[in-house]
């Protein structure tokens, strides 16, 4: 299931990066707090499932929310001339790290594994 959303997902940006294939400035900012924002949901989607407790409706959510709350403090930021952005990306990126520590200990752990049956046969 999470293969053939992955799959989708990279054919539907690859047809639109032929359709636009530049980003106007005015939305640039836009579209790059939206982009951290989905992937922090993503490391987190597979943390969640590296520790069997994903829910696709909480990854749904999250994800949409997510990029949609950075894109309206974005917004708001530039409208009040204050680079309010900068907190969403200190928190997301801060998050991805997280997630990103937690799925490299666990395939860390796989291949030890994986190493010591090796060593015992």
């Amino acid at each position: 299931m999470m293969g053939i959303a992955i799959g989708v997902g990279c054919v539907v940006g690859i047809l639109i990066g032929f359709i636009i294939p530049t980003i106007p400035y005015t939305v640039s900012q836009y579209l790059a707090i939206g982009i951290v924002a989905a992937l922090d949901s993503v490391f987190g989607g597979i943390a969640s499932n590296i520790k069997k407790n994903f829910d696709m409706k909480v990854f749904i959510s999250g994800f949409f929310v997510n990029a949609i709350l950075a894109m309206l403090l974005t917004f708001l930021g530039e409208k009040l001339n204050v680079d309010i952005y900068l907190a969403a990306i200190v928190v997301f990126v801060g998050r991805m790290f997280n997630n990103l520590g937690i799925i490299r200990r666990y395939y860390l752990d796989v291949i030890s594994e994986k190493k010591n049956k090796k060593v015992e046969k």
